[in-house]
């Protein structure tokens, strides 16, 4: 077989259990490097607390500029009690959003995906959730997360305002607002679009903004506008109506967080964080499973890898063109699931329960 030309991939394994998730990770790109004549490079760099602790930033220049020189950046989770007194500035997640906002990556895909074998799992009634395949398309580096004026200052009367502020633009809306169209053209060409246009002026041209990119360049997809407050409710009553779902920074991230527990475990979505093609076809893109550092459980080696595996599986779809590979791991994983093996979030009666290492090791045995 013909090598391909080497492709940068940084790992960024962070806090709690996000080195041992990551560590699984780092095992299957080396059995493709082995077995599929591929040929990726792997650096590895420290983001969030543990760079805290070592360099006295959540992030620093060298590990920063490693991620703008690679196709693919893998980060396990970041953050923790620890930490949780540090100044706003120092806190182990602006090294997120740093990556999130300077990488440019303005589109977060998330997967609510319930895994037929895993129905149980979730605390809704089986018939609610069973097939259930949802992608929320979440716009990343806009809105309330990053608008100006923000801050905490003191008022009259010994009090103090803290101040976010909710804004949106034209381009940032419709850029997010394309890849959710074009996301729905290859699945069920279907997209509701989640605001608040009811009460917030920003939420009346974010509505305003996709029907306008629905109506010159997608009318053959199928469009909706929905309150995001309605969407949340939705998602619990009948979430089998959606296919897309396209949303802004805030309503997004609680959305999706929704989503993802109707399939029964946080530790089993992955995500995508998308930045815009060059000329050239390229583009940033950082994955992420969706699940937090869970420093309770760190080091015991029982936390679920599936979440992590995944978002690799995103990573040679969306930023490595290798549709084939990425089939195939995701399937590695449906076959463990078939075969009984659990980590013990997601273990029930009758199942085998495994560890994060065994787990890891299973799937690449379904590679083979």
């Amino acid at each position: 077989m013909i090598k391909v030309k080497k492709r940068k991939i940084l790992l960024l394994p962070g806090d709690g259990i996000g080195p041992e998730v990551i560590g699984e990770v780092k095992k299957i790109i080396k059995w493709f490097n082995d077995n599929k004549s591929l040929d990726f490079e792997i650096e590895e760099g420290l983001a969030g607390g543990c760079s805290y602790d070592k360099h006295g930033t959540p992030i620093t220049d060298e590990v920063f500029y490693k991620a703008l020189e690679c196709e693919v950046v893998m980060l396990g989770a970041v953050g923790g009690p620890k930490w949780d007194n540090l100044e706003f500035s120092k806190k182990p997640e602006r090294a997120l959003l740093k990556l999130r906002k300077e990488l440019k990556l303005f589109a977060n895909l998330r997967p609510a995906i319930c895994f037929e074998q895993l129905v149980d799992a979730s605390t809704l009634k089986p018939e609610i959730v069973s097939g259930l395949d949802i992608m929320i398309v979440r716009e990343l580096t806009g809105g309330i997360y990053f608008g100006e004026p923000r801050g905490i200052k003191p008022i009259d009367n010994g009090e103090r305002k803290g101040i976010n502020t909710h804004t949106y633009t034209t381009s940032e809306i419709t850029r997010v607002a394309r890849i959710a169209f074009d996301l729905a053209k290859k699945r069920s060409n279907k997209v509701t679009s989640c605001e608040k246009s009811n009460v917030m002026e920003a939420g009346q041209l974010w509505k305003e903004e996709v029907q306008e990119l629905h109506d010159k360049e997608y009318k053959d997809v199928e469009l909706s506008h929905m309150l995001a407050d309605n969407c949340a409710m939705q998602l619990l009553r009948n979430p089998k109506q959606f296919d897309v779902i396209v949303t802004d920074n805030l309503f997004g991230d609680m959305l999706s967080d929704q989503a993802s527990m109707l399939t029964g475990s946080l530790g089993l979505l992955p995500s995508a964080s998308l930045g815009a093609k060059n000329k050239d076809g390229e583009m940033r893109a950082m994955y992420e499973p969706i699940h937090g550092s869970a420093p309770d459980i760190a080091g015991k080696g029982i936390a679920n890898p599936i979440a992590s595996i995944l978002s690799f599986a995103m990573a040679l779809r969306y930023s490595l063109d290798l549709d084939n590979e990425a089939d195939a791991l995701e399937k590695a994983v449906q076959d463990v699931l078939n075969d009984g093996l659990r980590t013990k979030d997601i273990l029930s009666k009758g199942m085998k329960e495994t560890s994060t290492p065994e787990m890891g090791d299973a799937i690449i045995s379904k590679l083979q």
